[in-house]
């Protein structure tokens, strides 16, 4: 055989182990990457159900929150201030005052009079001197807050009006699950809450009617600071006593918090 002949037999060998190299998938995939340079090293390959050479994926990162475990208790130390004596119904407008001044807004008792609202509706009574008509506590405070004439209260809703004018952070946590309001209460946030008074569960109803329609109410209701919680109990600052940290049975007093509707607001940590 010629040496030309010789030659073309040896080239005709080494093109045929590069081709066959490249059909192997992965002795390719590094011949390629060797001479282009777009394959970083080292490189692990597998191969699929189809002889196909699959590169290995990094999953995508999990963007899913990652629950908190709660304490299994907290307890905060903020003011305590009594209704007494000048504002006999006023529970609610005394008890943020408590909030507000663990905020760090140095108001009274008798400072947010002013700005609280009212629903001015006059009473009205039949002759068994039952309530026919009245105010309604979502629009603002019913009655006589000082106690010289009957008064009743007033709700969230309305309230929330006085927190929100002095903390833009104010949450109204009403209809939230309980653990919400003692996961407020391990950020370091006490909360006001609405309760019966002397914690009862059990009280008598009446119903009236109000420029919003009947409303179902008990003169029993009541407003708290919520400042602690553990494994069975609870803790509040009663303005009615004018008691702080105040223990309570957990399963009865939010039983009496549902009684009133799961009433609640708070705020948020934010800047003062």
């Amino acid at each position: 055989m010629t040496s030309f002949g010789q030659m073309m037999k040896y080239s005709l060998s080494v093109m045929l182990i590069i081709v066959l190299a490249f059909s192997s998938g992965a002795f390719g995939i590094l011949i390629y990457g060797k001479f282009t340079e777009d394959v970083e090293y080292p490189v692990n390959l597998s191969s699929g159900s189809n002889g196909e050479i699959v590169a290995p994926v990094t999953p995508a990162p999990s963007n899913k929150p990652v629950a908190l475990t709660r304490k299994a208790s907290a307890m905060l130390k903020a003011p305590i201030i009594s209704q007494y004596p000048e504002l006999r119904s006023g529970c609610e407008i005394t008890t943020l005052a408590m909030l507000l001044q663990f905020y760090g807004i140095k108001k009274g008792k008798l400072d947010l009079l002013a700005d609280m609202p009212y629903d001015k509706t006059p009473v009205k009574v039949d002759g068994k001197n039952k309530i026919i008509s009245w105010g309604n506590p979502n629009i603002g405070f019913v009655g006589d807050v000082t106690g010289r004439k009957k008064g009743f209260g007033i709700y969230h809703t309305a309230l929330m009006e006085v927190l929100q004018k002095y903390v833009p952070t104010a949450v109204d946590l009403t209809g939230k699950s309980f653990e919400a309001l003692e996961d407020k209460i391990a950020e370091g946030i006490p909360v006001e809450v609405w309760t019966t008074s002397k914690f009862q569960d059990s009280v008598n109803w009446t119903i009236w009617d109000t420029s919003l329609g009947p409303f179902r109410a008990t003169f029993s209701e009541h407003a708290v600071l919520l400042v602690g919680y553990d494994k069975d109990n609870v803790y509040v600052n009663d303005p009615l006593t004018g008691l702080s940290q105040v223990k309570i049975n957990k399963a009865l007093f939010i039983r009496t918090w549902e009684l009133m509707e799961k009433q609640a607001i708070s705020y948020n940590k934010g800047a003062i």
